[in-house]
C-alpha cells in the first residue's frame, strides 16, 4: 500500500513553487498525495518567518498535523526552520527539520525518519551557500498560470526584513534550467508564466561573465532590441531571460513578480517591450512615499527616483498597471511622513496597494528602533490607505470601459444564480463573461461593459 503525503505552503509564491517541487518529488517516489486536512503518513509544512505572526502560524500548522496523525512524520522545512532551528529541534511535534537550500533532500530524509524512527535534521549555514538549489515543477495546482522560480536570496538588508538572514545571498538559477522547465509546462498546456524569486531584480547579478562568453543572442537581434546598449547576460540578465522565454513556442503571457525601481531603465524597458507576450503589469515595491522613512528602511531610492521610473514605464506601455506594497506605522513614522505617502501614491495612481501594518520582527534593525507606533494608529493609517487604494482601483478600471481586451479564463463563478467564466487580462484586471460553457485556459477577446462586482468587470465575448 502506498504511503501518503500532504503539503502546506505558507507565505510567498517562492514557497508555493518549492512546495510544488517537493510534491512532485514525493509523487515520483511513489507516494500518494492527499489534502493537508486528511490523514497522511507524511506532513510537509513549508514555513514562513517574515513576521512573528508567520512564525506562530508555522508552529500551529505543524502541531495540527501531529494531532491529526501522531504516527506521521511531520516535516518542517524552509524559512522558519532556518530562523528557529533550536526551537524546532526541541519541539516534540516535529520529526524532521530541513532548512533552505536543502529541500531537494526531503524524500530521502523522510525515509530515514521512517527507517530509523528518529528525529532528523538538515540545516546549513545559509549565508555561506553560493549555489542555487535546483528544484523543478512539472505541473502546478493552478491550471492556467505557472510560477517559475528564477533566483533565491537577497543582498539588500532592508532594516525591517529578516529574509536575507534566512534565504542567504543572491543565487541565480541556470538559464537553461529555467527555459527547459517553462518549455515543459507550455507543452502541458500552461499559457502564462510568472517569474518569481526572493529578489528577481538581482537575477544574474551573481553570475560572472567572461568577455569571451557567448550568448544565444545573435549580434543582429541584440542591436534590434536596444541599439548600442546590448542586451546580454552581463548587463541586463533579467531582460535577456525574458527575450529568450518569448521565443518559446506556445507561450502566451510572461508576467513578472515584484521588481525594485532601479532595474527600470530605458534599455531594460526597450528590451522587454519588444516581447509581445510580456504583460504590462508592474509590481514595483515602494514601502513608503516619504524619503525620510525610506532612508530608515534602508530602501536605497528616493520617492522622486521611483516616480521617474513610473514615468519611464508609461513611455513604453499603454495603461500599464502599477501595484505595490506599502508599510504603515514604521518606527518613527510621523503624521507628516504618512501624509507624504498618501500624496505620493495619489501621484502614481496605483491599480492596487498591498497595505501592511508594520510588525516587529526579532533579529532586524527596525525592531530595535525607537518611537514604535501604537497599534491603534497603525490601524487608522492602514484603513485610510486601503480606502485610498480602493478609490484608485476604481479610477484605473474606468479607463477600460468599452475597450477590447483579452481574458485568460481561469475559473467558474456563480453570482445570484448566474454562471460566469472569470479570468484576467494582461494588466491583471479581473474580468468575467456570463456563460455556462467551461472556458478555462482559453484566451478570448472581449469588450469590457461595466462593473460586475467591486473586483470584477463584466465583458462580452467578441464573435
Amino acid at each position: 500500500m502506498k504511503k501518503t503525503a500532504a503539503f502546506l505552503s505558507l507565505g510567498c509564491k517562492v514557497n508555493s513553487y518549492e512546495t510544488e517541487a517537493m510534491r512532485s518529488m514525493f509523487e515520483t517516489a511513489g507516494y500518494e498525495i492527499v489534502d493537508f486536512k486528511d490523514t497522511a503518513d507524511v506532513y510537509v509544512v513549508n514555513t514562513c518567518t517574515v513576521t512573528n505572526i508567520a512564525d506562530r502560524k508555522s508552529r500551529q500548522m505543524l502541531h495540527q498535523a501531529k494531532k491529526r496523525n501522531p504516527e506521521a512524520v511531520i516535516a518542517a522545512v524552509g524559512c522558519y526552520v532556518q530562523a528557529s532551528e533550536e526551537a524546532l529541534l526541541a519541539d516534540s511535534a516535529v520529526d524532521l527539520v530541513i532548512g533552505n537550500n536543502k529541500k531537494s533532500d526531503i524524500v530521502s530524509m523522510v525515509e530515514r525518519c521512517f527507517h530509523n524512527n528518529t528525529k532528523e535534521e538538515l540545516i546549513v549555514d545559509i549565508n555561506e551557500e553560493q549555489e542555487y538549489e535546483e528544484l523543478n515543477v512539472k505541473t502546478t495546482m493552478e491550471k492556467t498560470r505557472a510560477f517559475i522560480k528564477i533566483q533565491d536570496g537577497c543582498n539588500r538588508f532592508c532594516s525591517y526584513c529578516i529574509i536575507p538572514y534566512v534565504r542567504g545571498r543572491v543565487r541565480s538559477r541556470k538559464e537553461e534550467e529555467i527555459l527547459a522547465e517553462i518549455s515543459g509546462l507550455v507543452e502541458k498546456g500552461y499559457k502564462e508564466i510568472v517569474l518569481t524569486g526572493i529578489h528577481i531584480s538581482s537575477y544574474g547579478t551573481d553570475r560572472k561573465v567572461t568577455p569571451d562568453e557567448e550568448t544565444e543572442e545573435s549580434p543582429q537581434t541584440r542591436d534590434n532590441i536596444s541599439g548600442s546598449d546590448k542586451s546580454n547576460g552581463a548587463d541586463m540578465p533579467l531582460a535577456d531571460l525574458i527575450l529568450k522565454i518569448g521565443r518559446i513556442e506556445g507561450i502566451e503571457r510572461i508576467r513578472l513578480g515584484s521588481l525594485e525601481p532601479r532595474i527600470v531603465t530605458d534599455e531594460f524597458l526597450r528590451a522587454i517591450a519588444s516581447v509581445k507576450q510580456f504583460c504590462p503589469h508592474f509590481h514595483l515595491s515602494l514601502q513608503s512615499g516619504s524619503d525620510s522613512v525610506l532612508k530608515r528602511m534602508n530602501r536605497r531610492y528616493s520617492a522622486q527616483e521611483y516616480y521617474e521610473r513610473v514615468l519611464l514605464i508609461r513611455k513604453y506601455f499603454e495603461l500599464p498597471s502599477f501595484t505595490t506594497d506599502v508599510i504603515v506605522g514604521f518606527p518613527g513614522e510621523t503624521i507628516g511622513e504618512f501624509e507624504e505617502t498618501l500624496e505620493f501614491v495619489k501621484k502614481i495612481g496605483f491599480s492596487h496597494i498591498h497595505v501592511f501594518k508594520y510588525s516587529k520582527r526579532a533579529g532586524t534593525k527596525a525592531a530595535e528602533m525607537k518611537d514604535q507606533i501604537p497599534e491603534e494608529m497603525k490601524n487608522q493609517r492602514s484603513n485610510e490607505l486601503i480606502t485610498l487604494s480602493e478609490t484608485m482601483a476604481e479610477e484605473y478600471k474606468a479607463h477600460f470601459l468599452g475597450r477590447i481586451e483579452k481574458i485568460l479564463f481561469e475559473e467558474e463563478l456563480q453570482l445570484e444564480g448566474r454562471v460566469y467564466q472569470v479570468g484576467h487580462n494582461e494588466r491583471y484586471l479581473k474580468l468575467a463573461v456570463q456563460s455556462d460553457q467551461d472556458l478555462s485556459n482559453e484566451i478570448c477577446e472581449v469588450t469590457i461593459c461595466k462593473e460586475l462586482t467591486d473586483e470584477i468587470m463584466l465583458c462580452k465575448i467578441i464573435n
